[in-house]
This record gives C-alpha cells, sequence and structure tokens, in this order.
C-alpha cells in the first residue's frame, strides 16, 4: 500500500468512535496554516491548500463512503472555497513580500466594511440555508450555511489583510463546534475548540503589530 492509500483509508479507533487519520491530518496543516497566518508568512497559503484537499474527502462521507457516512455539504463546499481564496491570498501576500519584511502590513477593514461583512455573514447564511437542505445537508442546516459563508468571509479578510477576520473565525468556530460534535466529526470538533481559543490570540498579535507600526511612524 502506497503512502496516499494509506492516507485515505487509515483509522484511529477510540472506543467505539471511528476517526480518519486524513481527519487529523487535513486539521493538522490548518492549524498549522492558522499560525503561519499570525505570522504573516506566505507559507501558510499552500499549507492550507493541503489541509483543504484532504478535509474535503472527509466531510462527504457518504460520498467517500466512510466510516461516518454523513455530509457536511457546508463544511466540503468550503474547503474547494478555501483553495480558490488561498490562491489569491498566496498570490497577493507574495507580490506584498517583495517590498516588506512581512507578507501583509495589519490594517482596521473600517466600519463600512465591518458592516459589509456582517450583512454578508447573515444573508449569505439565509440564501444557502435552504440550497444545503435541498442538497441533503446534516442539520441543523443553517450552522453549516453559516460556516461555508463565515469562512468565506475570513479567509478573504485574511488575504486583505483586515485584524477584524480573527473575529469572524471566534463566530466561526462557535457555531462549527457543536455541529461537528452532532455529526460526529469528533476530531474536528476538537481542533475547532482549540482554534476557537488561538483565533482570539490571533486577533490580539495582529492588534498589537498594528500598534508598534503606529509608534514607530510616529
Amino acid at each position: 500500500m502506497n503512502p496516499i492509500e494509506w492516507l485515505f483509508d487509515a483509522q484511529l479507533v477510540i472506543g467505539d468512535q471511528v476517526i480518519l487519520w486524513r481527519e487529523i491530518v487535513g486539521n493538522l496543516f490548518g492549524l498549522a496554516s492558522a499560525l503561519g497566518g499570525m505570522r504573516r508568512k506566505v507559507w501558510a497559503w499552500p499549507v492550507g491548500i493541503i489541509g483543504n484537499a484532504l478535509l474535503f474527502t472527509v466531510f462527504l462521507g457518504a460520498v467517500f463512503h466512510t466510516p461516518n457516512p454523513v455530509n457536511l455539504l457546508g463544511q466540503a463546499g468550503r474547503q474547494v472555497m478555501f483553495i480558490a481564496v488561498s490562491i489569491y491570498g498566496w498570490v497577493r501576500w507574495s507580490q506584498h513580500r517583495r517590498s516588506a519584511i512581512a507578507a501583509v502590513e495589519p490594517r482596521w477593514a473600517g466600519w463600512r466594511v465591518r458592516i459589509l461583512l456582517v450583512v454578508g455573514l447573515l444573508g449569505g447564511t439565509l440564501v444557502l440555508t435552504p440550497i444545503f437542505r435541498a442538497l441533503g445537508s446534516f442539520e441543523p442546516v443553517w450552522a453549516d450555511a453559516w460556516i461555508f459563508v463565515g469562512s468565506l468571509l475570513a479567509t478573504w479578510g485574511m488575504a486583505r489583510g483586515w485584524t477584524e477576520f480573527w473575529l469572524i473565525w471566534v463566530a466561526v468556530d462557535a457555531v462549527g463546534v457543536p455541529l461537528l460534535v452532532s455529526a460526529g466529526y469528533y476530531a474536528s470538533a476538537l481542533l475547532y475548540l482549540f482554534y476557537g481559543a488561538f483565533t482570539i490570540v490571533g486577533f490580539f498579535t495582529w492588534m498589537a503589530v498594528q500598534r508598534r507600526a503606529k509608534l514607530a511612524a510616529a
């Protein structure tokens, strides 16, 4: 068995629960990407893409005939969205990196953008919920839609260098943990719980970077 086949089929059995190793590995790549994002490193984007590709197969459990035959269409769809937006972020940060020490300079999005982000999160959830329900996503479907839309906005905000994107991740994780537990994706739920604390740290880290930059300019 080659390494790819092993990773696709390998399972971790804890009591009566079966967890796919690619769910664990995919989330670890996601965690590494988040760490790189907090440090404003370009490598955060390609590392995240690898994790997204693995998790896409995990959250389509019924399609790929995994031990957990539950489809989370929002979770699976957001992996595809992550890859597309990550390519944009990778290019954008790489261009900035050529003329700066860090790949991006954190900044506030401003109230106009904040209002648009909130409207986009609520409106996108309302629009996608009936679509995901019709496609057979796991209940509560609104939570799956919320996670998808929030993840899109947070990743876009990270690419733009908006410090507020960390707070969007907090909102995503707050809904994601109970949804993943109810759907039986325990490894992802555990890491989402950790992400919640991590994103708060990331928010204050980027705020500190902004303060230092302001003092240096003064």
